[in-house]
């Protein structure tokens, strides 16, 4: 397995107020925990879009589809990991890199239980409420092959919310891991302020 990394730190950041990539976590930007983390667990090298590395592209999907281009060329697999997540640990690196090392899937994904009910809403009226028994909530980093993710990538240009989706919309197969209730998304500016109490 030769492996490698990419942080994705090139996102506008609207609902936080600026772009989160940059923005400190006990005086260190938040791609550098998410670099740490990748490097701590098994990459190589980590490819930092956005933020002082490789530009970014428009839409997500985009950013990761140069990070990949960026990759060396002997990359067999990848950890796709975002800026906004940097409570994630090399344990659960390690634990991808496992699952991917022990073959027969395109994708690993971490994932958390969903506690809330959850409801489906068109308009302002309630449609459905899903099982929540069968739904997880999925975190970063993720593992990828990397030839699965390119031609995943390829197979169309619709955009998706991270990049398991392409592959299962390319018809691959995508494992599951569980993955850390610590590991937040900072989305807000208030969330930081989670983070700095959840670190140790």
């Amino acid at each position: 397995m030769n492996l490698h990394g990419i942080v994705v730190a090139a996102g506008a950041g609207t609902r936080f107020g600026s772009a989160k990539g940059s923005a400190l976590l006990r005086d260190r930007p938040l791609w550098e925990w998410g670099r740490d983390a990748l490097i701590a667990g098994g990459a190589a090298s980590v490819v930092i879009v956005g933020e002082g590395g490789i530009a970014g592209g428009r839409r997500r999907r985009d950013s990761v589809a140069a990070g990949v281009a960026a990759l060396p060329a002997a990359a067999t697999h990848v950890l796709v990991h975002d800026a906004a997540r940097p409570l994630a640990t090399p344990e659960l690196t390690r634990r991808i890199v496992a699952r991917l090392a022990a073959g027969g899937v395109d994708a690993v994904v971490p994932a958390v239980a969903i506690r809330d009910t959850v409801k489906r809403v068109v308009g302002d009226f309630i449609t459905e409420t899903p099982d929540r028994s069968a739904l997880v909530a999925v975190q970063t980093p993720q593992g990828f092959v990397v030839a699965s993710l390119r031609a995943a990538q390829a197979a169309d240009d619709d955009d998706a919310s991270d990049d398991a989706v392409l592959i299962e919309r390319w018809g691959g197969r995508v494992a599951v891991i569980p993955g850390e209730e610590t590991n937040l998304k900072i989305t807000f500016a208030a969330d930081l302020l989670v983070a700095e109490r959840l670190l140790p």
